[in-house]
């Protein structure tokens, strides 16, 4: 906690905007050339840095695209979900036929979990996961979205606003 507080402090960022629970989240150093309320993903590092203050970002383990399915570039966050309904897209639908056509918001089936922020990237979003899947995360496991620990994207949700903006590097 001394360090966590000492680096806000320093960092200028107050503790009301760092997480309480960093189980799985670190608060960060991160180029000063982003602004405050980027999201930043790296597919290379399995990571997610969402951009607190200046220089300071939290970090979140996240699964990324799988081979093939990989993207990069800019784009921002055009919805926020809480508990979304699912329709598998096509080509998910294509690779797994067992799936069904939809599945309600809320339910542990549901592989877009407690949250989604939706990207403007087509079907795309960072979004949480299922039981199941929690062992995907940090893995590149997904069809283009990013997958997060509920917990996580819970706490991302918090955070960011329709139009923020998102960058993904290879």
């Amino acid at each position: 906690m001394l360090q966590t507080f000492l680096l806000a402090t320093v960092a200028g960022a107050s503790l009301a905007t760092l997480p309480q629970d960093a189980n799985a989240r670190n608060i960060v150093s991160i180029s000063p050339d982003v602004a405050p309320g980027t999201i930043v993903i790296s597919a290379s590092k399995r990571r997610l840095f969402y951009v607190v203050d200046t220089g300071v970002a939290i970090s979140y383990p996240v699964a990324v695209p799988k081979r093939g399915k990989e993207w990069a570039g800019e784009t921002s966050v055009e919805g926020k979900y809480v508990n979304p309904d699912w329709v598998p897209p096509a080509v998910v639908k294509a690779d797994h036929p067992e799936l069904p056509n939809f599945i309600p918001g809320g339910s542990p089936r549901n592989p877009m979990g407690v949250r989604a922020l939706t990207l403007g990237r087509g079907e795309v979003a960072i979004h949480g996961t299922t039981r199941k899947m929690r062992a995907s995360v940090g893995t590149a496991a997904s069809y283009g979205c990013i997958r997060m620990l509920n917990e996580d994207v819970s706490d991302l949700y918090e955070r960011v606003s329709v139009g923020s903006p998102v960058m993904m590097t290879r």
